[in-house]
């Protein structure tokens, strides 16, 4: 007898294969088990005002992208008259730029970005560490500078540390503060002194997100940098850590705003917090996505639509095998109940059974005809297709003129398969009786209401489309069924009076 170690081995990798790769796409995507889940988004507004003088004007605002935290959905601009391109500098920051030959007057501009809530972005690029930068002070804010470095410098160990302990000796130490602020604010102070100590660190614009505000401005944090791991500080109180809801907007050591042509500028930014599926954040998350994520939300609508069935027919296969090999079912053929189920999702249940009865029904009638006029079989089945083609137009013009829209689906049936159908009843009629059809015929419906019941299940539709790993899960369990060789669960009550002679 041949081992059964490989068949045992095989069942397993698919089950582990399966499993792994589901779990890779909830912890990597943010794919939810459950279906119905919604994602957290923000729609941001920048507004940028400014004076233009009568000339040509160049106005260059920084612009997210997705980072750690977050991930951009879509971008649009409102700036009738004005030239557009979106940009992307040498360090790394994106910037929307508008241009026009002549303005005068206030002028207004619009951008707005769509940023996903995701704590599974990545950053297309990572954020590297400024270029470290020196600066020679007068007296006597040099001295006042370095009194503050060295006491910070004794009570740390880690560029973080010293980033926390030099923004607390700002607090503590406040005559030098006080004096080194107639010079320049201390974000910069602060920034300027960890870089002197080696320290790559810089000034950061970030907005923090709330619900319903308007016309608010970028607050700044303290970007430090310890290899390519980084870190925020709030300059005022040396609180680390990223807040919640917290977007950086410009992070890569540029201006947030430039105007030239133009006078008075200022962007002031309003936000609105919106929570839609996560179908829909999804398509746009991974519509530019990267090669190795295969994702069905990057192929275009249509066809994941056309997925979204097609990754159905395995679960009405697994049915089908379940309902053979374990309980005994007998139905009219293999997988014909797979495709009666496809048409009962696009009629509706008791609209497919009612036309799939009255379709077949009649079409016995007529094929019973057939059979004394001793066609061959081609010419049989063509007659029969035709004959089913005809029942089905007939029964939509019925369905019209009497008000029933729902009679109007049995269009969806596959009309080969109900002709193949009606010839094999005929033939078992014919052969085994009518007995042996209602059998088989009351079979293959069981098994299609069994496979539709499953295959319309929400949460199977979702995790069948969401995650392809679980096709893998799916082979595994036919390959066990079809492995079984003992009693069907029909059969129990064939032996029934051997048991009860003992």
């Amino acid at each position: 007898m041949a081992s059964r170690k490989p068949f045992y081995l095989l069942v397993g990798l698919l089950i582990i294969a399966g499993i792994s790769l589901s779990l890779h796409r909830h912890y990597t995507y943010d794919i939810p088990w459950l279906p119905g889940e919604k994602r957290q988004t923000w729609s941001i507004e920048a507004k940028v005002e400014f004076e233009a003088t009568g000339g040509e004007v160049l106005a260059s605002l920084a612009i997210p992208s997705t980072q750690p935290g977050f991930t951009q959905l879509s971008q649009h601009t409102a700036s009738p008259g004005y030239g557009l391109a979106y940009t992307e500098k040498e360090n790394g920051g994106q910037r929307a730029e508008w241009s026009i030959r002549q303005a005068r007057g206030e002028q207004a501009l619009y951008y707005r970005v769509d940023m996903l809530l995701d704590p599974y972005a990545v950053p297309p690029k990572p954020s590297q560490p400024p270029e470290l930068k020196v600066n020679i002070e007068k007296e006597p804010y040099a001295t006042a500078a370095k009194q503050l470095l060295d006491r910070a410098q004794e009570r740390s160990s880690t560029p973080f540390t010293l980033a926390r302990e030099l923004i607390l000796e700002f607090q503590n130490q406040t005559q030098n503060a006080e004096l080194l602020a107639q010079l320049k604010p201390q974000i910069n102070w602060v920034v300027q002194l960890l870089q002197q100590a080696g320290v790559p660190a810089r000034a950061v614009h970030a907005l923090a997100l709330e619900d319903g505000r308007r016309r608010q401005e970028l607050i700044d944090y303290i970007q430090v940098f310890d290899g390519e791991e980084y870190k925020l500080f709030n300059p005022e109180s040396g609180e680390q850590g990223r807040p919640d809801n917290l977007l950086l907007w410009e992070y890569h050591s540029g201006p947030v705003l430039e105007v030239i042509g133009g006078r008075n500028s200022m962007v002031t930014f309003s936000m609105i917090e919106q929570e839609q599926p996560f179908s829909v954040a999804l398509n746009q998350k991974f519509s530019e996505s990267e090669l190795l994520n295969f994702s069905l939300y990057t192929l275009p609508l249509e066809e994941q639509t056309l997925f979204k069935g097609i990754l159905l027919i395995p679960v009405g296969v697994l049915v089908v095998v379940l309902m053979r090999i374990l309980v005994g079912i007998k139905t009219s053929g293999t997988f014909m109940p797979v495709l009666i189920a496809l048409a009962f999702i696009q009629t509706s249940l008791l609209t497919g059974l009612i036309g799939f009865l009255l379709i077949v029904g009649m079409g016995l009638m007529i094929r019973s005809y057939l059979s004394y006029l001793n066609l061959l079989l081609v010419a049989r089945i063509s007659a029969v297709i035709i004959m089913v083609i005809g029942m089905i137009a007939l029964f939509s013009i019925i369905a019209y003129k009497l008000g029933l829209t729902e009679g109007m689906k049995v269009t969806f049936f596959p009309m080969i398969i109900l002709a193949w159908t009606i010839e094999r009843m005929s033939i078992l009629w014919e052969e085994e009786g009518p007995h042996q059809v209602v059998i088989q015929g009351g079979g293959s419906l069981l098994v299609a209401v069994l496979a539709y019941l499953a295959m319309n299940n929400e949460l199977i539709r979702h995790l069948t489309f969401n995650y392809l790993g679980l096709q893998l899960v799916l082979m595994a369990l036919v390959l066990m069924a079809g492995n079984y060789t003992g009693y069907r669960l029909l059969e129990l009550k064939r032996f029934k009076p051997m048991v009860e002679d003992k």
